[in-house]
């Protein structure tokens, strides 16, 4: 996210982290995009071209399908926990992983919020591999009003986040998840 960077910088951070994800988290259909990072095309813009990072060339951003669920919205965690309940006899509403977008930087960036604006500017809230995914599935017709209330936080309705995977010297990889606005905070 700063200018100077070359593109081999953003590919080998980009390396790491997918190299992490497979071998490590268990992640799987982990596709690169925007690896037609040009550098000399920089020019701090502040975001405003819509380019990708703000810095007039896009990011490498990588996504794929987790084990499990990265993130659960407050609002649907507790809808899901009202259908369980309604269930009863204990019963659990399964929740499938989804897919997610990953942005690879290094400890040493300095991103601005611009720049993190422009990137989800750039992306949409699900990945080409989960939209693919959500299109070839057949519709599950009608269901209970319940279960459709928690359905509403997930797949296309989604808002836009990504996993923030910041890169130490030592190949260290700790991931956090960004959200694209303001979300509601849990509550205890």
């Amino acid at each position: 996210m700063t200018a100077g960077r070359s593109r081999s910088h953003f590919r080998q951070l980009a390396n790491v982290v997918r190299n992490n994800l497979e071998n490590q988290q268990d992640w799987t259909q982990l596709q690169t995009h925007g690896d037609d990072y040009e550098p000399d095309n920089e020019q701090d813009d502040g975001g405003g071209s819509g380019s990708g990072t703000g810095t007039g060339g896009k990011r490498i951003l990588l996504s794929g399908l987790p084990p499990r669920r990265v993130y659960i919205h407050p609002d649907e965690q507790i809808e899901l926990m009202r259908a369980e309940r309604a269930l009863g006899n204990g019963r659990r509403i399964a929740q499938p992983p989804e897919h997610e977008w990953v942005l690879p930087m290094h400890l040493a960036e300095t991103p601005t919020i611009s720049q993190f604006a422009a990137i989800f500017d750039s992306i949409d809230p699900l990945p080409p591999a989960a939209v693919e995914a959500e299109a070839a599935s057949p519709d599950e017709g009608q269901e209970e009003e319940t279960a459709a209330q928690w359905k509403k936080w997930r797949n296309a309705k989604r808002s836009k986040r990504l996993l923030l995977a910041i890169v130490q010297d030592d190949s260290t990889v700790v991931y956090y998840v960004m959200q694209d606005g303001i979300v509601k905070p849990r509550q205890n």
